[in-house]
């Protein structure tokens, strides 16, 4: 499938996450869309322990649960990516030599009924990839993990919601591949072109070199 159509089509995907190879080198990619005041007033600021969204306009900030969050953290070689406070669960648990799937079986949908926003994780280990997504199953959590290799020239994407609509439906399926490739710049340049130009909010793109060096493109709608 292309890419940029399927996104084009698609209003209002919620939060995504795409993890991919370009050339010899992974990619990570995670964009944030909102539809509330709240949800848009965010950016992406890069900082010495991972990155974190923050309100743009403090002022207009009215409830910082559930959108103020590390999206991403690294430990040793092991790059994370979530849409959610789940990051900072997994970089623990990772840290004392437990799993991936360990630290997300503590975890469950957001509480913002009634949406149950599915949380959605990722992380990097070399050419090693896994995405999972956790989603309200009646009364319970169905908690999906998907293992795969990094594939030249492919990148496999998963996001929050299937489309727009009240309530918004759950992603469905498994992650979704597309064919990938550009520079770091041009790939992220893409990405954002294909968001509703409305609802998107930031975009977050990652280089990881085969020596652990890491490049970063950080776009944000809201920019002084």
């Amino acid at each position: 499938m292309d890419l940029q159509n399927y996104l084009k089509a698609n209003s209002y995907p919620g939060r995504g996450i795409l993890l991919g190879k370009i050339e010899d080198y992974a990619v990570i990619a995670y964009f944030i869309m909102g539809r509330s005041v709240n949800s848009r007033n965010r950016i992406f600021e890069e900082c010495a322990d991972g990155i974190r969204t923050k309100a743009f306009e403090e002022s207009k900030m009215t409830d910082p649960s559930l959108i103020i969050y590390y999206p991403y953290r690294v430990h040793a070689d092991k790059h994370i990516i979530t849409n959610g406070d789940q990051t900072d669960t997994i970089f623990e648990y990772i840290k004392k030599g437990k799993t991936f799937e360990e630290a997300l079986e503590t975890r469950t949908f957001e509480p913002d009924a009634p949406n149950f926003t599915p949380r959605i994780s990722g992380m990097v280990q070399g050419d090693k990839a896994v995405l999972s997504i956790l989603k309200k199953d009646s009364e319970d959590t169905a908690r999906n993990f998907y293992r795969f290799t990094l594939q030249k020239g492919e990148g496999k994407l998963i996001h929050t919601y299937e489309s727009d609509g009240d309530p918004l439906p759950s992603f469905t399926g498994e992650p979704r591949s597309f064919a990938i490739g550009g520079s770091l710049k041009e790939f992220s340049d893409y990405l954002w072109e294909s968001l509703h130009c409305d609802n998107k909010v930031s975009l977050l793109v990652k280089k990881i070199a085969k020596d652990g060096t890491v490049e970063t493109i950080i776009t944000n709608k809201n920019a002084r």
